[in-house]
């Protein structure tokens, strides 16, 4: 797709890492395959002793597009610390979040978010307040994950789109970065914050925008009872008591613990998020 050339890319795709081994190759190596090329990618390290990064750096020296690819190394006080550093250096209108291991769905995920972004720009939309998302590839269990059609404020309680999937606006990154308070769930609060204080625009673009590997800090067993803890936290923040009670009242009648159950099942989770894309097209 061709555009005129302006100060700062268009994307930035923000990668952090802590000796991430062959799955740094992998990550890069799909950002750098897409079509569209307008972006830059910002790999924070935070101290590798495996030297991962810097071999990545040697072997790709005459790629194309591996210009693109801005390493810094930096101590930080985690995975959250290290995506406001790497926020902070970023140049791009529209950031988006990449872990190490996690890949775009496809090579034509860039120019296809271009695209629908131009076509909010060119309704008007404030691009300062502009959150894009698509759906995700769970590679865990194979299937596609559908995000909601529209953001509501049950959505934002039971189910918002994987972090991987949204493309946000660089200024709501900037306004607020991730609070560090939060160990596992900054993203969410971040997300929560667009929607009931930024004023956000969130739009679906209707396609999957990342092939998320799974099995991350927020998954793990250990960290359960965290997790449940800080999206109570954030939930009493931005949300009034009775909203609250009737997210709860909903995901009571609704058997949300079954549904979880069967998302993240190996034998039930194809039909499960089958169905869930099904309902969702018809809203």
């Amino acid at each position: 797709m061709e555009r005129a050339v302006d100060n700062g890319a268009i994307f930035s795709v923000v990668t952090v890492c802590l000796n991430p081994g062959e799955k740094l190759n992998i990550t890069l190596d799909s950002i750098l395959k897409q079509s569209f090329e307008d972006l830059e990618v910002i790999l924070k390290d935070g101290g590798s002793v495996d030297g991962a990064a810097e071999r990545w750096r040697r072997e790709n020296a005459s790629r194309p597009g591996a210009e693109k690819v801005k390493i810094f190394v930096e101590k930080d006080a985690g995975i959250y610390d290290a995506m406001n550093q790497a926020a902070a250096r970023a140049s791009g209108k529209f950031l988006l979040f990449l872990n190490c291991g996690d890949t775009f769905a496809d090579e034509s995920v860039l120019e296809r978010a271009y695209c629908a972004i131009k076509q909010e720009e060119d309704a008007g939309a404030d691009m300062d307040r502009l959150v894009m998302y698509g759906d995700t590839c769970g590679e865990k269990n194979g299937v596609v994950i559908a995000s909601a059609p529209e953001i509501t404020g049950f959505t934002c309680y039971r189910n918002i789109p994987c972090h991987q999937s949204c493309f946000y606006s660089a200024a709501l990154c900037r306004e607020k970065p991730y609070d560090l308070r939060y160990r596992i769930r900054a993203d969410y609060d971040h997300f929560l914050w667009c929607y009931y204080r930024a004023g956000a625009m969130m739009r679906h673009m209707g396609f999957a925008v990342a092939a998320y590997e799974g099995g991350g800090v927020s998954e793990a067993r250990a960290n359960r009872a965290v997790d449940k803890r800080e999206h109570g936290q954030i939930v009493r923040t931005y949300m009034s008591s009775g909203e609250l009670f009737r997210y709860r009242f909903i995901m009571v009648c609704t058997l949300a613990p079954l549904r979880t159950a069967m998302a993240e099942s190996r034998a039930f989770s194809g039909v499960y998020h089958w169905l869930k894309e099904k309902i969702y097209a018809k809203k």
